[in-house]
């Protein structure tokens, strides 16, 4: 890890890169002080589970669950029909 200060780093930005490439890590420092690190983006993992995975645990699913849902979509033309906002100012 090396650590260098802010004007080296703005001047040397693209040499810096490819040691964070490279798996260097580079401190940026004001005044000596460590302000911030220069590392590798590593994206987060995969939140999807595998297929397979809730195998063996206990989980239910809802014996309504493929019911008609047509009072819901009743719900929502009732709330789309356009409201009397009164004489335009």
């Amino acid at each position: 890890m090396q650590t260098i200060n802010i004007h080296e780093a703005k001047t040397h930005f693209s040499r810096l890169i490819e040691a964070v490439e490279k798996g260097e890590e580079v401190v940026i420092a004001r005044a000596g002080q460590p302000v911030a690190t220069l590392t590798a983006y590593r994206p987060a993992p995969n939140k999807l589970a595998p297929p397979g995975s809730m195998q063996g645990r206990d989980w239910s699913m809802q014996e309504d669950f493929d019911a008609p849902l047509d009072d819901i979509f009743d719900c929502l033309q009732a709330e789309a029909q356009p409201r009397d906002m009164g004489a335009p100012r």
